[in-house]
């Protein structure tokens, strides 16, 4: 079942808004096979697993391993359980059930109704955290939170663009270095979307890229809510999907999608509900600081990655102050990284 996991994390940043998924399949303590999804809309991990099998004869005596429960119904592809039944495999073990209503336990009960020995529940809470995005995307319908942001050692986010010069910004707004900035950008593959709020647009104007590493793009996102940061920036180039939320009503263009909030209400949650129906499973927010701390206040971050670098500043913009359970603490070049789940 562990390896089914690290086969899963292969389809990180290809497969959303399905689940990651790797498939083992075991003869006399032996690896004949095994496969992950690898793309959206493409075969599945148990696909790829009994079709990578060379001695197909070995099947019928055969145990797959999955770390999520085999799919019964059709969607972008065939059942699953159909393809294992038809393989005549033996015995199924599998990681965690399937929370999609269209499985639910259904493929579990279809394998056994064909005579096939099934086992759930191993390594249930490394299945559940490989696929948290997933599971929180299906029973709550609203897309991960991951919020990150890199601060100095005296607790300082960024400077304070109004207080110094241009040159002098520019100079002091990297607090972490090279390394990091590509580790952040090989996790933006992974994950569906990036967002910031209008002054880190303005005053950072980031490309929100994953520049320095080899994958997708994240889909952008910004928040404007008057309609006030120029058109000019990185943001705006149209080279990448786009979402901006704001308060005016404006039409879309080419890559460039103005979705309307009422930012007299509870805007926050209301964003959540349509990043959802554009089936967005992740989000990673960069900042700013505002942003940050309204995300914190009212509670719906999953996640946050928090890097703490040697450098400091005289005076800027204060860190957002957040408390979770810690999971990993990593010195990465002289960097701290910490990584918060909420309580």
């Amino acid at each position: 079942m562990q390896r089914c996991i690290e086969l899963a994390q292969n389809g990180a940043g290809t497969v959303s808004p399905n689940p990651l998924v790797g498939c083992v399949i075991v003869y006399n303590n032996t690896i004949i096979g095994e496969g992950w999804h690898m793309k959206y809309g493409e075969a599945h991990a148990e696909v790829n697993a009994i079709n990578s099998v060379k001695q197909k004869h070995l099947l019928p005596e055969a145990t797959l391993y999955v770390n999520l429960e085999p799919c019964h119904h059709f969607g972008k592809t065939p059942p699953c359980a159909d393809f294992i039944i038809d393989n005549k495999i033996k015995k199924v073990v599998v990681g965690i059930i399937d929370p999609f209503e269209k499985v639910a336990g259904q493929g579990i009960q279809k394998l056994k109704d064909a005579g096939i020995e099934v086992e759930v529940g191993i390594l249930e809470a490394e299945c559940k955290y490989l696929n948290r995005r997933f599971i929180k995307y299906i029973t709550q319908q609203k897309p991960y939170i991951i919020l990150k942001w890199a601060q100095t050692f005296n607790g300082y986010i960024a400077p304070d663009a109004t207080k110094i010069s241009a040159e002098e910004f520019e100079i002091q707004r990297h607090i972490t270095d090279r390394i990091v900035q590509r580790l952040v950008h090989r996790w933006r593959t992974k994950e569906d979307a990036i967002m910031v709020g209008t002054n880190t647009a303005l005053f950072d104007n980031p490309a929100l890229n994953a520049r320095e590493w080899t994958g997708r793009n994240p889909i952008r996102i910004v928040l404007d809510r008057t309609l006030r940061l120029p058109h000019d920036l990185k943001l705006f180039d149209k080279s990448e999907p786009t979402i901006v939320f704001t308060s005016v009503q404006k039409e879309s263009e080419h890559n460039l999608t103005f979705i309307q909030l009422d930012f007299e209400k509870n805007w926050l949650n209301e964003m959540l509900n349509e990043l959802y129906k554009l089936k967005i499973q992740s989000v990673v927010i960069e900042g700013g600081t505002k942003l940050l701390n309204a995300v914190i206040a009212n509670k719906i971050w999953d996640e946050a990655i928090i890097f703490t670098s040697p450098k400091t500043i005289n005076d800027g913009i204060k860190a957002p102050l957040i408390y979770g359970n810690k999971i990993q603490q990593e010195d990465i070049d002289g960097v701290m990284m910490n990584v918060l789940l909420a309580n």
